[in-house]
């Protein structure tokens, strides 16, 4: 056999070993190594030219092992789009006065005969009158929602392990509000006590900018409340965590931490519901 030889021959063990491989290695690596007619072509060197063959697969092997393990997570860290229609995205005082504006002015060009339909123009401008009013009273007190961030983790999680009021902040800050000064505006008045001994004046009320739902190290809904305070520092929001955690419990524990930008402080409230099913003993 052609390995057997090779593996006799002392300089051909030696150009072996200078490249990494042992005989037999290569004798399996290239099937036409196994024929015993088989001989390698004159003036080309064996050894270095498929030496160079087999590291290079070898290393594009372990480059596409190594491939998958990073596109789970960065699947998990997907934030998801929220493109679907649902109402509580509509703003009634624009409708209101898209409404209302229509109908007064076309019961008015109908009552100078500008329009056709004279006779409804009555009408048209009894109902239009009111509607116009009320969209423009719903527009100046409307509060308009907060952005909210998903990562595709914390979605998948929300349904089973996000407690009843987390979901019910969600919902709320999420969609257009009429006559609250602020998101949150009843549970940061007794968390902060506005115009109360230890409580802060309402005018340095944080006013909260986003939420972001997110998935905690060991894999715990997180609903994050991002507040803007200008007038606060830090030790105001930690020495009120104890309050965070009660008011939007139970269930739930409150983590204080620092923003990305200055003036911002985030509210980490972490669900203490698992998803994993309960060991029966």
């Amino acid at each position: 056999m052609f390995i057997a030889g090779a593996v006799a021959s002392p300089a051909a063990a030696c150009s072996l070993s200078r490249f990494g491989f042992q005989p037999a290695e290569v004798a399996i690596s290239h099937p036409k190594l196994l024929s015993s007619n088989w001989r390698p072509p004159v003036g080309r060197p064996l050894l270095p030219t498929h030496g160079r063959f087999s590291c290079r697969r070898l290393v594009l092997v372990a480059s596409a092992a190594d491939s998958t393990q990073p596109s789970s997570a960065a699947a998990a860290k997907t934030i998801v789009p929220d493109n679907g229609f649902s109402l509580s995205k509509v703003s009634f005082g624009v409708i209101g006065l898209a409404v209302g504006g229509s109908l007064l002015s076309y019961g008015f060009g109908a009552y100078f005969t500008i329009f056709p339909g004279s006779e409804w123009s009555a009408i048209l401008l009894t109902y239009g009158f009111p509607l116009t009013v009320i969209g423009m009273a719903l527009k100046y007190a409307e509060l308009k929602p907060v952005p909210c961030i998903t990562y595709n983790d914390a979605k998948a999680l929300r349904e089973k392990c996000a407690t009843p009021i987390l979901k019910q902040v969600r919902n709320d800050v999420t969609r257009f509000r009429y006559g609250d000064e602020q998101h949150l505006d009843e549970a940061l008045k007794r968390i902060f006590q506005y115009g109360l001994g230890g409580g802060i004046p309402r005018r340095s009320a944080p006013i909260l900018q986003m939420i972001r739902e997110e998935v905690t190290e060991d894999g715990k809904y997180c609903l994050v409340l991002v507040f803007e305070a200008k007038a606060l520092g830090l030790s105001d929001f930690e020495q009120r965590q104890a309050k965070f955690t009660s008011f939007f419990g139970p269930g739930i524990a409150a983590e204080i931490g620092k923003g990305g930008e200055a003036d911002f402080y985030e509210v980490r409230l972490i669900s203490q519901t698992t998803s994993e099913p309960s060991s029966q003993s």
